[in-house]
């Protein structure tokens, strides 16, 4: 051993474990309360504990170098901090553990929602990675309330290593010491964090009757904001029976360092059937929780629950007929018909947000259960983002994955038209979504009902985007917006499910609130959500209001749950920012408009931009506002070279200068700055450039290359233009887009979306240079290079200038032609006066450009480096 640490490749570490935890409380063995997910409010520092062993345990004292780095995954990588330190290993030490940790004393400060990583380096080697989650349920953990979730049910089975199917498990309160190999704990929890995404770490601990730690079983899952139940399991034990010994035992399930809940369990003799009692850390006596009863409810309830919905007259009566109509073949089934096809439960759900589309479809589900069309009756909901794989061969797991977890239920596709952007994209992986569900409804094996839902236009865009798709679904239901006086009704139910109560005036006001919102709807409007929203806003206010008073606890309950009208008042339903009052600048104003006016041509632009002036300073005279009430999104179409960039860049300043806008800069981008390469990636891509330019303008250059590649497979550039709409409407005013390009293909761009054409306001023509043009703008920049051309070199430049305006072509750069040959000119001229001896430079004007330095520009089509093919036949060859 001795020989060969000496060795310089040997080394003197082995690699055991990398952690993270929060707390500093120590825990038995040397350990800490080691977890990977926290919550933002409590969270001060974040450890990282590495641990090695040493391979000179017992020989000698040595010192190692380490490196902690910590990075944050928040859009991309960013490293928060490195730490590098040497350590004495001593060589009593076995296993060597390193602690350092990054944040703030105070809690909530440093940390916020996203996903981290440590990365751990030993002596220059990286030897491990550990990634951890912050999340942020919008409010601190208070004592006895969990924001995140809510446990439901907690059941036990028994099982083998790889676990037992639902559908298979029986659950026992009390297990065989003889016959048990793994104890499992079904855990199903509710879902509060619904905003956003969020991880969920679950720790379940056996102990047994003497409080020993038998097992733990550690459960990190990613839990979308649609998932309304979360479905956990953990078990312990072994594949050979026997090895749980006569005891009681316990199962307990721990979230961020919090008890949730304890099963009580026993292992004796026989197996006993059943449920066991549940302890929760709020109550003193064990509850049997089990999942939501509606399972249980016969066709009838069900029924009168759907009847039971407020509104939706024509759904319940079209769901009462489907239903019927179901039973019907059921009965014609048992007398001995045949039909053709078998009953079709695929639906699509038409309607604007907040309608009753989801709630319907888990009563749907429910009712198909019960008439023996499905096996479970519950309801999987996705979108887009949950269907489409990033890359190729990505997309069709996912879907699959969606529907296994349907099977026997409801897939319900929220925004389905999603799946199919553009009638011209063949490849794009949406489609392939399409085709696996056609699919499915087809031939696949069965147990399943598909819902797709969505906007009325968009809907018939999905179901004709595929031949055989429209065929799969035969049921339609439109879900209308709801009326007014059933948005009341809302009102009231949402006050019962709240737990507060309205006061006559506070009602007549809930009711006018409504009103107006549903006189000035689009499809957008929120039906229903939006008049939870209402309720919860009075909710707040009156909780507000409460809290001001001297001494709210010796309230009683009937103070604490009325709403006033008062606190409905200061609901503001369309809230609008004060608006800062900016002055026209007009010593900036008077320098750009020098500038535009110094450009040489482009009369009808300036006369534009000169009436738009006139204008903004007439509403000025006049007391109107000026921020945010021009919609001035303006396409600058012309050739190379025409100055489009140059006159957006002036634009932008005279905008700034009349108080148009509100901080007056451009962002310059292109196709490369708003198109990712992964699906989702790009609408966040074009988000953030639309953020860095709001109060400003957005100058996206060769716009057109955003739909030219529409045919191709993968493209996201649609992606891109749909969330410039969008933005572009939302917030009409506060930015404003200018796109960039040459005439024909600008008029394919503004074609390529119906909603492109119409957001745009003012389209600004660059017309090609005159001859005359050309020559000034050479002799512009001549001066500005401080060189005087002679008058024969004056004439050839101009001569020349003619003779490419003649020829030019759609690829003809303007003053970037003319930039060309001046530098090729001044290139000549500093050539022709390098080759000069001394004495001659002395007596040659250094200024001056000859004709000699000009004589490479020739105006013959041979100088051509392409020749344009012309209109005609081809002369045969000896004539």
């Amino acid at each position: 051993m001795a020989e060969e640490y000496l060795h310089t490749e040997f080394k003197k570490f082995k690699f055991r474990e990398l952690k993270v935890y929060a707390s500093t409380e120590w825990l038995a063995d040397n350990k800490k309360k080691y977890r990977q997910v926290f919550d933002r409010y409590e969270t001060t520092y974040v450890y990282a504990e590495l641990s090695f062993y040493n391979k000179l345990f017992d020989v000698e004292d040595w010192e190692v170098e380490v490196e902690l780095k910590c990075y944050s995954m928040k859009k991309s990588q960013k490293l928060l901090c490195s730490l590098p330190f040497r350590r004495k290993v001593s060589k009593y030490d076995h296993i060597m553990y390193i602690r350092e940790g990054w944040g703030n004393k105070n809690e909530g400060a440093f940390w916020k929602k996203g996903t981290y990583y440590w990365e751990a380096w030993i002596e220059g080697e990286k030897v491990a990675t550990k990634y951890f989650y912050v999340e942020d349920a919008g409010q601190e953990m208070l004592p006895g309330e969990n924001p995140y979730l809510e446990v439901q049910s907690l059941k036990l089975y028994e099982g083998p290593y790889d676990d037992v199917i639902e559908d298979e498990r029986i659950y026992f309160k009390t297990f065989s010491s003889e016959e048990t190999r793994y104890i499992y704990v079904e855990i199903s929890l509710r879902n509060l964090h619904t905003a956003r995404s969020w991880h969920c770490e679950l720790f379940t601990k056996f102990y047994n009757d003497a409080r020993e730690l038998k097992g733990q079983v550690v459960r990190l899952q990613r839990i979308d904001k649609r998932d309304e139940f979360i479905r956990i399991t953990a078990g312990w034990g072994s594949n050979v029976k026997g090895s749980w010994r006569k005891d009681r035992y316990t199962a307990e399930i721990v979230f961020m360092d919090k008890l949730l809940a304890v099963v009580p369990f026993e292992v004796a003799d026989e197996f006993e059937e059943g449920i066991s009692g549940v302890l929760l850390p709020n109550r003193q006596a064990p509850v049997v929780l089990s999942p939501d009863e509606s399972f249980n409810q016969t066709f009838d309830e069900v029924m009168v629950k759907l009847d039971a919905l407020i509104g939706l007259d024509a759904i319940k009566t079209q769901v009462l007929d489907h239903a019927k109509y179901i039973q019907f073949l059921q009965l014609r089934k048992e007398k001995g018909f045949r039909e053709k096809e078998e009953i079709n439960v695929h639906s699509v759900f038409i309607g604007n947000p907040g309608t009753g589309k989801t709630t319907v479809a888990k009563m749907m589900g429910l009712l198909y259960k019960k008439m023996g069309l499905l096996t479970k009756g519950h309801v999987h909901e996705v979108d887009r983002v949950d269907l489409v794989g990033e890359y190729i061969g990505q997309t069709a797991p996912k879907v699959k994955e969606a529907i296994e977890k349907a099977r026997g239920g409801v897939l319900f596709i929220d925004e389905a038209y999603a799946l199919a952007r553009s009638n011209d994209d063949s490849k794009d992986f949406g489609r392939e979504v399409i085709e696996i569900l056609v699919k499915e409804m087809s031939n696949g094996p069965g147990d399943l009902a598909v819902i797709v839902a969505g906007y009325p236009k968009e809907m018939k865009h999905f179901l004709d985007s595929n031949p055989g798709l429209k065929s799969r679904f035969k049921l339609y239901f439109e879900f209308s917006d709801y009326l007014p006086q059933e948005l009341s009704q809302i009102a009231d139910f949402a006050c019962r499910e709240k737990g507060v109560v309205l006061t006559g005036d506070a009602k007549k006001k809930i009711d006018e609130i409504i009103i107006n919102a549903f006189r000035k709807r689009d499809r957008s409007f929120g039906n229903a959500r939006f008049v939870y929203d209402l309720i919860e806003k009075s909710k707040v206010n009156l909780g507000l209001r409460i809290m001001s008073e001297d001494d709210p606890k010796s309230l009683d309950k009937e103070r604490l749950s009325l709403i006033r009208l008062g606190d409905v008042e200061k609901i503001d339903v369309e809230a609008k920012p004060e608006l800062p009052n900016i002055p026209v600048d007009e010593p900036l104003l008077k320098e750009s408009l020098d500038q535009l006016y110094r450009l040489i041509g482009m009369e009808n632009i300036k006369a534009q931009i000169s009436e738009l002036v006139r204008l903004v300073r007439f509403y000025r005279e006049t007391n109107r506002d000026v921020l945010n009430s021009f919609f001035l999104h303006t396409v600058f179409i012309g050739n190379p070279g025409t100055g489009k960039t140059t006159v957006a860049r002036i634009l932008t300043q005279i905008y700034k200068a009349l108080g148009v806008l509100e901080r007056g800069h451009m962002v310059e981008t292109d196709r490369q700055g708003l198109v990712a390469g992964h699906v989702g990636q790009t609408a966040i891509k074009t988000a953030e450039r639309i953020d860095e330019s709001m109060g400003g303008v957005l100058f996206i250059d060769e716009a057109y290359s955003l739909t030219q590649r529409a045919g191709s497979g993968g493209d996201f550039g649609d992606e891109a233009i749909q969330t410039l709409l969008k933005r572009m409407e939302d917030h009409r005013g506060r930015f404003f887009v200018f796109v960039a390009g040459y005439p024909d293909n600008m008029e394919a761009f503004l074609k390529a979306n119906p909603g492109l054409n119409s957001r745009f306001d003012k389209i600004l023509k660059f017309e090609d240079y005159t001859p005359k043009e050309l020559n000034r703008i050479a002799l512009q920049m001549l001066a500005e290079e401080n060189v005087v051309p002679s008058p024969e070199a004056e004439d050839h430049i101009k001569e020349y200038l003619a003779f490419l305006h003649d020829y030019r072509d759609k690829y003809f750069g303007n003053a970037r032609t003319v930039r060309n040959i001046v530098n090729e000119a001044i290139k000549n001229h500093n050539l022709r006066l390098a080759a000069l001896s001394p004495e001659e430079r002395a007596h040659t004007p250094a200024n001056l450009l000859t004709i000699e330095d000009v004589q490479t520009f020739k105006t013959d089509k041979s100088s051509f480096v392409f020749n344009k093919q012309s209109i005609g036949f081809r002369r045969p060859a000896g004539e």
